[in-house]
């Protein structure tokens, strides 16, 4: 699996060099830094600028590219004995599902599940999620009811973003919860709404239409943590 750009990189450098196989440099570094990278156990080879974007599509790499282990998904029964669960419920931009991971790792959400897509592209998640996604337990599952059943029956209160619900600030959370994200767009559809034990909202403070997913999840999870 092939990642690129500094931040991403740096951040597996730093906290999983054990699943970097090679790293490809398409800049100079300072010798003190280089003399470090090479002492890592992972291989090290300089790359033409040109054959980095070539690698990545000509994506902005930064100089930095990397081939790094595959991220393995989760199976998603063995985020049941959690505390805090996240479900995205057909969320297909891979920026807004990285830029979740990585608010969900900061504010203490303990695992993630992605509903409703048949497959999930891995590297871009990773990368735009800044390398967090290593951090987080991720399960992917077509069928978002079931997985809500499974939930509720684990004894974790279900609840959903919906600008119709109760004001986050005024909602008394439970210690075991689980948060519902929806789409782009659509938001929660009834169905999902009927299954949550409680709809939430964040009231804005002048008439606007909505926050994008990344950003409300992020504010919904710092109210909800515990």
């Amino acid at each position: 699996m092939l990642i690129y750009a500094k931040q991403p990189i740096y951040y597996v450098i730093e906290n999983y060099p054990n699943k970097i196989k090679t790293l490809y440099l398409a800049k100079e570094l300072e010798k003190k830094e280089y003399s470090r990278l090479m002492k890592m156990g992972f291989e090290v080879k300089r790359v033409p600028a040109e054959a980095a974007s070539k690698m990545c599509k000509n994506a902005n790499h930064q100089g930095f590219l990397a081939e790094v282990d595959d991220y393995l998904l989760h199976d998603f029964k063995s985020f049941l004995n959690k505390d805090f669960v996240l479900v995205l419920s057909n969320i297909t931009d891979v920026g807004n599902i990285g830029a979740i991971v990585r608010s969900a790792y900061a504010l203490g959400v303990e695992a993630i599940v992605v509903c409703g897509l048949k497959n999930l592209a891995i590297e871009p998640v990773l990368r735009t999620s800044t390398g967090a996604l290593f951090d987080m337990p991720l399960a992917l599952e077509h069928n978002i009811h079931d997985v809500l059943n499974d939930l509720k029956m684990s004894g974790l209160l279900l609840y959903g973003a919906d600008m119709s619900g109760e004001d986050i600030r005024s909602c008394k959370i439970a210690e075991r919860k689980v948060l519902v994200l929806g789409g782009e767009g659509e938001g929660l559809t009834p169905r999902i709404v009927s299954k949550l034990d409680k709809v939430v909202s964040i009231k804005m403070e002048h008439d606007f239409d909505s926050l994008n997913v990344s950003v409300a999840g992020a504010i919904l999870m710092d109210r909800m943590r515990s």
